[in-house]
């Protein structure tokens, strides 16, 4: 557990791990991804390749749909046609084995989805002219085989049956851990994709860090998808025989990739009215226009204090009645999340719906480095959370804020807080500052002209307005690079003067400054009350130091 979380729920937490999620693996024939090297491969398997053609690709596909449906009528696996709307994880789950020891593939789930198909193009007098992809991708059918592992619990090989049969395999990292904590005699409870209770939650956080660690995540990350490509999937297109025989081998990358850090809360209620005041302060900040909220029961399940506990092996897939609350920031195909997940468990997670945003290298053995920019993205999100929770801003700042200043040997203006436009930068610095990755100017200026309606506000703009903010020290650039970011200092200060100007001293001077209406009886909150005494004392100051109308 990182230490920002610490800060942001001390005192509230009983434990807390971190976890892979979702990992979805690209399944390629390498030789096969290019023209001339597929034309090779079929030559191996064929013979030659004068039957190298649109139909015959199409015919292979055909071949491979009649072979899974006898076998599966035999095996007695259904095999299932997604329609329009269908989850396939639904579809799934009603055909999940009973028996704990199963293994093998329990279910096949066709649905159509567009695939890399070769298009043969050929001569009037046969010979082949040129083979590329079909573009736009046509939409084919393809063939989810869902599977029990001895390792990884359910696993899901997505397989094309058009050559040279590329596949997806999806992997989840808290069906390994269950299992892994199951070998060694852990007691805990599990929830769809959640451990809602721990007897030991520093062991279980270690057995989890194994799966990312770089000594053995690796070979753990593709052993299944070994285990079962080649006998359970491709053999139905590829006898095993012709897999040997034309080297056939897949090789792995990187798609997508889940990361998140589970903080278990002493109590469902505790946990409740913390994140609902978290997501009331920091929403404002980060520009976060909709919240979303699943509603189900009105109260969580609390666990008092020195009451026993102790967990036992549960895997449940029921869906969880209580309200789930998700916050959701998105920045291109990366997003973060924090939402409360089962009875007590708040869930901090990052996702990269293409893995090609993290920056990493792509490949299988370079998983490592990929969940270390996931495991940043959350450290990232739950600093600025901390940062934006308890703001902090020094007296001095407000008072070099509207004077110039020196960026290098460059004269740049002051930043008057009072001006539209220098708090539409502040706001849009504090709604981008959770990407890990920074942000460009042209990013800024797009989320400034939003906060004006103005589309004038042109990236030269944000880019002076940058300068200004560097020179205060509430702006850095990132070093070889044209992004910028804002350290912790600079966003508990922008935050708080935003605070103070827009929650704080507004309000109190409007309502310092109108008549009083006549008291009318009412049930009102803390804060009223609050809000009700500070505006009592600034007429009586204003009335003292003689500006009270």
């Amino acid at each position: 557990m990182g230490d920002s979380d610490g800060v942001l729920f001390k005192g509230f937490l009983d434990g807390s791990y971190d976890c892979v999620d979702r990992v979805v693996l690209r399944a390629y024939f390498q030789l096969g991804q290019r023209a001339p090297g597929f034309r090779m491969w079929w030559r191996c398997w064929q013979g030659s390749d004068e039957g190298l053609n649109n139909t015959r690709l199409m015919r292979v596909a055909g071949r491979f749909a009649r072979r899974v449906k006898g076998w599966a009528k035999g095996a007695g696996v259904p095999v299932v046609y997604s329609k329009t709307g269908d989850r396939n994880e639904d579809l799934a789950r009603a055909y999940i084995p009973d028996d704990p020891g199963y293994e093998g593939v329990f279910v096949v789930i066709v649905r159509r989805a567009p695939g890399n198909v070769w298009d043969v193009e050929h001569t009037a007098d046969g010979r082949i002219r040129r083979i590329k992809r079909k573009v736009p991708r046509p939409w084919v059918n393809h063939y989810a085989f869902h599977i029990m592992d001895r390792d990884w619990g359910h696993v899901i090989i997505r397989f094309c049956p058009h050559p040279p049969f590329s596949a997806l395999v999806i992997l989840n990292g808290h069906e390994w851990v269950a299992k892994e904590a199951e070998r060694r005699r852990l007691a805990f409870r599990k929830q769809d994709n959640c451990f809602t209770e721990l007897s030991n939650a520093r062991d279980l956080g270690l057995v989890a860090d194994a799966l990312s660690s770089p000594e053995s995540s690796v070979g753990r990350l593709v052993q299944a998808p070994e285990r079962w490509i080649y006998s359970a999937v491709l053999c139905f297109a590829l006898d095993v025989a012709d897999q040997e025989r034309t080297a056939f081998r897949y090789h792995y990358s990187l798609f997508q990739a889940e990361y998140s850090r589970n903080l278990l809360f002493t109590s469902g209620q505790k946990m409740d009215r913390v994140f609902s005041a978290l997501i009331d302060r920091v929403r404002g900040p980060l520009d976060l226009r909709t919240v979303k909220t699943l509603f189900g029961r009105r109260q969580r399940p609390r666990r008092h204090k020195g009451q026993p506990r102790a967990p036992v092996v549960e895997l449940s897939l029921e869906t969880p009645e209580y309200d789930l609350t998700i916050l959701r920031i998105r920045f291109g195909r990366l997003t973060l999340k924090i939402y409360t997940k089962g009875e007590r468990v708040l869930r901090i997670e990052a996702m990269a719906h293409n893995a090609r945003d993290l920056g990493c290298r792509l490949g299988a053995s370079y998983f490592p480095e990929a969940v270390e920019a996931l495991r940043r993205m959350v450290d990232r999100f739950i600093e600025v959370l901390d940062c934006l929770d308890t703001t902090f801003v020094d007296a001095g700042l407000l008072d070099r804020l509207p004077r110039p200043g020196r960026l290098g040997a460059v004269r740049v203006g002051g930043i008057d807080i009072n001006r539209p436009r220098a708090r539409a930068v502040m706001q849009a610095l504090l709604a981008l500052s959770p990407n890990p990755a920074g942000f460009t100017s042209s990013e800024l200026a797009t989320k400034v002209a939003r906060l004006l309606n103005d589309e004038r506000y042109s990236p030269s703009r944000a880019a002076y307005d940058l300068r200004k903010f560097r020179s205060k020290g509430l702006a850095a650039k990132i070093p070889r690079s044209r992004r910028y970011c804002a350290d912790p200092a600079a966003l508990r200060a922008m935050a708080a003067i935003l605070l103070l100007r827009d929650k704080v001293v507004h309000p109190l001077l409007a309502a310092a400054s109108t008549p009083r209406r006549p008291h009318t009886p009412r049930t009102v909150s803390a804060l009223d009350q609050r809000y009700a005494a500070v505006h009592h004392e600034m007429r009586s100051l204003f009335s003292t130091v003689g500006i009270a109308a």
